[in-house]
């Protein structure tokens, strides 16, 4: 099972209004299981002096009015409780932390669905001008791989340091010049948590709950939802972000022509995807490409047998997605997803190599399950029980950077074999901009296969894109040449509505390995600067 652990986790990875909270009978039956559990350890210890304070003396889910904010003490911890009338099914429970970067304000907490489902998020501040910056959700792939890889790996304001017993400042975070939400879903990733064992398995009902908890976020923040908004995925991000735009989207088209009270028109401005699983019938054919003739040479070359054998594999694996295509149907899209990982991803992960860098070698008994030990340090930073009171976390409950049952829940449904770039064509023709980047490093999902994607994409701009040649990019601060790109729209003159950046020397995560570049070129893309070469320079 451990050998086949890499390519069933197809990445990291690729693999305020106020909700109505239950009355009645409901509320009995929820405060009669947690009387049932109240073995757990006290966690008021962990909290400040103030908390304390507010909890003293009050009964667990008691809930109270203070300043025109109801609160709620729920497992020993205080939240602030948010509630929407148009998502009755939904309500926020909120603290403020003051962890990773002390120096920005934060929001913590959960999205809690239908009383049996809870999504854990964390938000952070820009550090500069966080009124006018743009908004960022970020997600992290997996499926089943929570957030906190791109929190304290990647992007976010504080990096993971001392083998999980401390954090450093990360000047590089793209929170330097973004307000940005990390959110662990499905339920049951990273903080995330169901009741009764309930999960979700495909993208599309996953959306449906991140469009209720931005609503909610902006009931609560309302000076937020002004903002412009981007989506931000990783790896199995890039079949998650195109469907949770289309759900926002349409809901968008569905409140233009029959307004909610309270419910706002989200103004998504983008979608970012970072070394992702977007179309898996053109990536998956990448992959003898990638590993025989890439810029890092798996194999031998093009004459090497090995390569010859690989690329066999790949008319079947096409035949099988087409089908997956076709008739959307777990019975056609389970077998793409078990054949194409197992057939061309199986020989390539007995090489050694670390698949998400093939520049290093992967030694899984001291690296972890998935090439990087870093892994194992947040595991124990998270599972910090003062860090889990500051954070609105129940000290009692285990935290796991990665779980598996979520992954092999969407793998049995063939989620990712679905084509998530069929989504895309329709926002980007309403103005939403496309960026795709990708280090050109990472064999899980190539640089080669994220471009030839784009490069198919049917849209308006498609004809431009395809003439374009790629185009070498230097960083402003070193002079370094950090990749190169090509860009559609804008009439040369703004970030383009499709657009490919090839990172070099970078893997999966390039905000870990080339933090300049991945700070200089997504953040100009957000902000949409005056001219193609600033964004990507």
């Amino acid at each position: 099972m451990r050998s086949l652990l890499p390519f069933v986790v197809l990445s990291l990875w690729c693999s305020s209004t106020v909700a109505v909270p239950a009355t009645g009978a409901e509320q009995a039956i929820f405060q009669l299981k947690n009387a049932l559990t109240s073995d757990k350890p006290d966690v008021t210890k962990y909290l400040d002096e103030a908390k304390q304070s507010i909890l003293k003396g009050k009964e667990n889910l008691e809930k109270w009015y203070h300043s025109g904010s109801q609160y709620i003490k729920q497992d020993g911890l205080l939240y602030e409780l948010v509630s929407h009338s148009a998502f009755s099914q939904h309500q926020l429970r909120v603290t403020e932390p003051n962890l990773c970067d002390p120096s920005v304000k934060q929001y913590s907490g959960f999205l809690d669905i239908a009383q049996d489902k809870h999504l854990f998020f964390w938000f952070f501040e820009a550090r500069t001008s966080p009124e006018t910056a743009p908004l960022v959700l970020w997600l992290n792939g997996g499926p089943g791989c929570s957030s906190s890889t791109g929190l304290m790996f990647e992007l976010g304001p504080c990096n993971v340091a001392n083998e999980g017993a401390d954090t450093t400042i990360n000047d590089h975070s793209w929170t330097t010049q973004a307000n940005i939400i990390f959110l662990d879903q499905p339920v049951n990733v990273g903080y995330s948590y169901a009741d009764e064992g309930t999960t979700v398995s495909n993208s599309p009902i996953a959306g449906q709950d991140v469009y209720a908890f931005l609503q909610l976020f902006f009931a609560k923040y309302p000076k937020y939802a002004s903002l412009p908004f981007h989506i931000a995925a990783e790896s199995y991000g890039g079949t998650y972000a195109p469907n949770f735009a289309s759900v926002i989207h349409q809901k968008n088209k569905a409140l233009s022509l029959a307004p909610v009270p309270g419910v706002k028109h989200i103004h998504l401005n983008s979608i970012i995807l970072a070394n992702g699983l977007t179309d898996p019938y053109i990536q998956m054919a990448s992959i003898p490409d990638y590993a025989c003739e890439g810029p890092f040479p798996i194999y031998g070359g093009p004459e090497d047998p090995r390569c010859a054998a690989l690329k066999t594999k790949v008319p079947t694996c096409q035949r099988l997605i087409k089908s997956c295509y076709s008739y959307n149907s777990r019975f056609t899209c389970v077998p793409a997803q078990l054949y194409c990982n197992t057939q061309l991803f199986g020989p390539l992960m007995q090489t050694g190599l670390n698949p998400y860098d093939v520049r290093l070698k992967c030694d899984r008994a001291t690296d972890g399950d998935l090439c990087y030990k870093q892994m194992g340090w947040i595991e124990t930073w998270m599972n910090n029980p003062q860090h889990k009171a500051a954070l609105g976390v129940n000290p009692s409950q285990d935290f796991a950077a990665c779980n598996m049952e979520v992954n092999q829940a969407f793998t049995m449904q063939g989620d990712g074999m679905h084509r998530a770039a069929a989504l895309l064509p329709e926002l980007i023709e309403s103005g939403v901009r496309l960026l795709v980047y990708a280090g050109n490093a990472d064999l899980m999902c190539n640089y080669l296969g994220n471009e030839r994607w784009v490069h198919e994409l049917e849209t308006s701009f498609q004809p431009e894109f395809s003439k374009t040649k790629a185009i070498p990019w230097v960083t402003n601060g070193s002079g370094k040449l950090a990749g190169e790109f090509r860009s559609a729209g804008g009439a040369g003159f703004t970030a383009g509505n499709v657009t490919f950046v090839n990172v070099y020397d970078a893997g999966h995560m390039v905000p870990h390995d080339q933090p300049e570049a991945a700070l200089v070129s997504p953040l100009g893309f957000l902000r949409d600067p005056s001219s193609l070469p600033r964004v990507f320079a």
